[in-house]
């Protein structure tokens, strides 16, 4: 792997929390005549800036991490 090559991977890793790395659910959605179609169930994220060894750092994290003060944020 090139150098910078990890940093752009994570930067393209949305819609997963960056504590507890919840992602998308994928599952069905039913028509009255129960005709199933493919769909996506997102996690409820936020961005927001967290404590990364001092320095302050954007992520996404889930509603579930944020009221459980699994991240610290940057005050």
């Amino acid at each position: 792997m090139r150098e910078g090559a990890a940093a752009t991977i994570l930067a393209r890793m949305s819609k997963v929390c960056f504590s507890c790395g919840k992602g998308p659910g994928f599952g069905n959605s039913r028509s009255h005549s129960m005709v199933a179609t493919r769909r996506r169930f997102d996690p409820n994220l936020q961005k927001v800036r967290i404590d990364d060894g001092g320095r302050p750092r954007r992520v996404y994290v889930c509603t579930r991490c944020l009221k459980a003060n699994k991240v610290t944020k940057y005050a």
